[in-house]
């Protein structure tokens, strides 16, 4: 699965009482995005529930004006659920600031869980060799 792509302009009204980027906007926007990425993939947001946020990593602040570049994509599927990995970097730099996994459900109108009938690639690249397994080191 591809990566999908979110930016956000990080204003005054983001800022925690440091100054910098308050943990809960971001992670308001992690899980968004990641949802995003799923109800894209899956086609059908109506169906799909976030069931756990495995790991939300802050690594580095980030401060007012930065121009926050949110990526993800799925890395691992269930029968019913999809785990997504989501990664953030700013102005336009590589460098990881925070990164995380979450797991949706795919639920039917009863709010009972439901197979998604998505496949998916085994992973080739060295990176989404590494994202599936960390994703499958939630399951145990």
């Amino acid at each position: 699965m591809n990566y999908y792509d979110i930016y956000k302009l990080v204003k005054s009204e983001d800022l925690n009482h440091h100054g910098t980027l308050f943990a809960g906007r971001m992670s308001e926007w992690f899980v968004e995005s990641c949802f995003i990425t799923t109800a894209i993939e899956y086609k059908h947001p109506e169906n799909l529930v976030c069931v756990k946020v495995q790991e939300l990593n802050f690594y580095t602040p980030i401060r007012k004006g930065d121009i926050i570049h949110i990526q993800s994509k799925i890395c691992l599927l269930g029968k019913t659920s999809l785990t997504v990995y989501g990664k953030v970097t700013r102005n336009n730099d590589e460098k990881v600031l925070v990164d995380g996994y979450l797991t949706f459900v795919c639920i039917d109108e009863n709010g009972c869980k439901m197979n998604h009938n998505l496949v998916m690639s085994p992973p080739t690249s060295e990176e989404d060799i590494k994202l599936e397994a960390k994703a499958k080191s939630f399951k145990k």
